[in-house]
């Protein structure tokens, strides 16, 4: 373990590899999702004058179009690890396979230095068969390994092979993040804030980030202004956990901006707003500033839920956010809301309850199911039921967790509110 910044801060005149890696999962959704940190310090050390490259191993996998810029990486089924294997679903490796990563590798002059990044803890998978075959490739060339599985499970991360794993925050330094290492890239990534001032008991947004903090205007701006000499984005998508906090001097000028310079892209806020800052004033700016994705944070009615939420909406609160929506200018099938499932006690009539009430409203409902994320309160209840959870990440998946692990759920009644859901 270490503080891979004075290393890396001492790099000049190096060639940098990164690398994102592929997925090993039973499902994988592309909501705008591209490795963000390490585009950041990728961007920083070419700053520092370090030539850099990037292999994204679900970009460039890119097999079928879907909405607004994003596509379904190819996939092919794979044995499924021994944590799974009892479970009766297919499990798939998305992204690159074998061949086309060695290729790619073997097309490349010798790096100085690899960082390998990893987001899910669950997706470790992908991770190590990635180490395996850079060890092959390329010998001797030293491998940093950073990301959220790295930050969350640290001891299970060094287990990967990698020489270093970057286990706490990393000062970001780069005005923006190096999007031009993708060929035509069609949606782009904003992010105006780090952190989240709310302390959701299943978020591990606060210890990834413990200080929440804004960006300039000028410097968000300048951002999405750069990414976008590409010419080839059409969408947008904002990574905020927060985008609403201070509106006043943060998002609105943003949205004035965006307003001026940038009316022929689409947006996506695929996080989850937070509904109860959802007057008349801010829905207005949201639908003026061609925001196409809105997804809404609701969780549940259910009050004991809703303080594992930081109680951040009421029915009523959460009602009055859907009407100025509307009153603004979208339609019902515009406004998908996070309701969360599968959470240590709770129950299914509460889950139910909820769906009813979004669909009473005409919004549409996203089942959003746990996953016990390691230094979480509610993980350390998980971990109480499921002790395994501390030894193997594989379990943390959000997919299988509250039905296969845990049993919160049995299968079937899941997969009724799903259903009951989509109704």
């Amino acid at each position: 373990m270490a503080d891979l910044y004075p290393y890396l801060k001492e790099l000049e005149n190096k060639k940098i590899l990164g690398i994102n890696p592929p997925v090993f999962d039973f499902a994988y959704f592309d909501l705008w999702a591209k490795p963000l940190g390490l585009l950041y310090i990728l961007q920083w050390l070419r700053d520092r004058g370090n030539q850099v490259k990037l292999i994204d191993c679900i970009y460039e996998a890119r097999d079928r179009a879907k909405t607004f810029g994003r596509y379904a990486p190819r996939r092919r089924k794979m044995e499924k690890p021994a944590p799974y294997r009892d479970i009766p679903r297919n499990y798939w490796h998305f992204g690159l396979n074998e061949e086309e990563f060695i290729s790619r590798l073997e097309g490349l002059e010798k790096p100085d230095v690899i960082l390998l990044t990893a987001t899910m803890t669950y997706w470790y998978g992908g991770v190590f068969w990635c180490i395996e075959h850079l060890r092959r490739v390329f010998p001797g060339v030293p491998i940093l390994l950073g990301g959220i599985y790295a930050r969350l499970c640290p001891d299970h991360a060094l287990l990967s092979g990698a020489d270093h794993v970057q286990t706490g925050p990393f000062p970001i330094e780069a005005p923006y993040p190096a999007m031009d290492l993708y060929k035509d890239p069609e949606y782009g990534i904003s992010i105006t804030s780090w952190g989240c001032p709310m302390r959701c008991d299943y978020c591990a947004s606060n210890i990834l980030c413990p200080t929440f903090s804004q960006r300039g205007v000028d410097e968000v701006v300048g951002e999405m202004e750069f990414q976008l000499l590409s010419g080839s984005m059409t969408d947008i998508a904002f990574y905020d956990d927060a985008l609403l906090v201070n509106r006043d001097e943060h998002f609105y000028p943003i949205c004035e901006q965006i307003e001026k310079r940038f009316s022929h892209i689409r947006f996506h806020t695929p996080n989850g707003l937070h509904v109860r800052r959802l007057d008349e004033k801010c829905s207005e700016y949201i639908y003026r500033t061609g925001i196409r994705t809105i997804r809404l944070s609701l969780e549940s009615v259910d009050p004991e839920v809703q303080k594992e939420s930081s109680s951040k909406v009421s029915r009523h609160q959460y009602q009055r956010g859907v009407e100025n929506l509307l009153k603004a200018g979208y339609h019902h099938e515009d406004l998908e809301t996070y309701v969360l499932a599968g959470l240590p006690g709770q129950s299914v009539e509460g889950i139910k309850e909820t769906i009813a009430f979004v669909k009473d409203l005409g919004a549409r409902v996203r089942i959003a199911q746990f996953s016990p994320i390691p230094g979480t309160s509610l993980y350390n209840q998980a971990l109480k039921k499921v002790p395994a959870l501390a030894e193997e990440p594989l379990l943390h998946n959000n997919t299988v967790y509250s039905s296969w692990v845990s049993k919160e759920i049995p299968p079937e009644e899941l997969q009724d509110l799903k259903d009951f859901s989509r109704q």
